[in-house]
C-alpha cells in the first residue's frame, strides 16, 4: 500500500526519484526500494515524506477501497520501524484516515524515539504485557498491564521501557498524524 501511494503522490506532482530525494533528503535509492515495496520506510521517512506532501503518515497506507470489515491477523499486517530501526509497530487496522491502532514491543532499556514529539491527535496506550513508562512533557507515568494512559498528543511524548523484561503495548491515534 504505501508503495502505490507513493508513486501516486510523486507521479501526480511529476516528480522523479531524484527529485523527490532532493527536496525530502530521503534517497532515491531508498525512496525506488520504497516504491518497489522492497523494504518498508522508517517513522522518521514516513514522516518527511508526508509532510513534504503535505498529508497525514496514515494516508501513506492509504486503501482507496478499505473493506467494511477489517481482520488483522499476525504475519500478514503491515508495519512502521520507529527512528532508528528502535520500535517496528504492527498496524492493527486500515487506512481510513479516522482511526490508527497499533501495537508496540518495547525490549528492556529501549524507547520509541530518542526526543519527544508531538502531534496534534488524541492518543491511547494500552499495556498488555509489563511497565510502560510514558513521558509528557516535563513529567513521566508508569503504566503497568491492563492500564491505559489517554493524552492531548499536542504534548511532547515519547514511550521507554525502564524494565528488565519486554512491554507490549497498544496504541491508538485519533485522528491519524504524522
Amino acid at each position: 500500500m504505501i508503495s502505490q501511494q507513493l508513486r501516486m503522490l510523486r507521479t501526480q506532482r511529476g516528480m522523479s526519484l531524484r527529485s523527490l530525494a532532493a527536496e525530502t533528503g530521503v534517497s532515491a535509492t531508498l525512496l525506488s526500494q520504497i516504491e518497489r515495496d522492497v523494504t518498508e520506510p522508517s517513522l522518521a521517512t514516513l514522516r518527511r515524506l508526508a509532510e513534504f506532501f503535505g498529508e497525514s503518515v496514515s494516508s501513506l497506507f492509504d486503501d482507496q477501497h478499505s473493506p467494511p470489515v477489517w481482520v488483522s491477523r499476525p504475519g500478514a499486517r503491515s508495519t512502521i520501524t520507529g527512528p532508528r530501526g528502535k520500535l517496528r509497530y504492527e498496524r492493527l487496522t486500515p487506512s481510513n484516515g479516522q482511526m490508527e491502532v497499533l501495537r508496540g514491543v518495547l525490549g528492556p532499556g529501549e524507547t520509541t524515539a530518542d526526543e519527544l514529539w508531538a502531534h496534534s491527535s488524541l492518543e491511547c496506550a494500552v499495556v498488555v504485557k509489563g511497565t510502560l513508562t510514558v513521558d509528557l512533557g516535563a513529567d513521566s507515568h508508569l503504566v503497568d498491564t491492563g492500564e491505559a494512559i489517554t493524552f492531548d498528543a499536542r504534548q511532547a511524548h515519547r514511550y521507554r521501557n525502564d524494565s528488565d523484561s519486554p512491554v507490549e503495548f497498544l496504541v491508538s491515534v485519533t485522528p491519524p498524524n504524522p
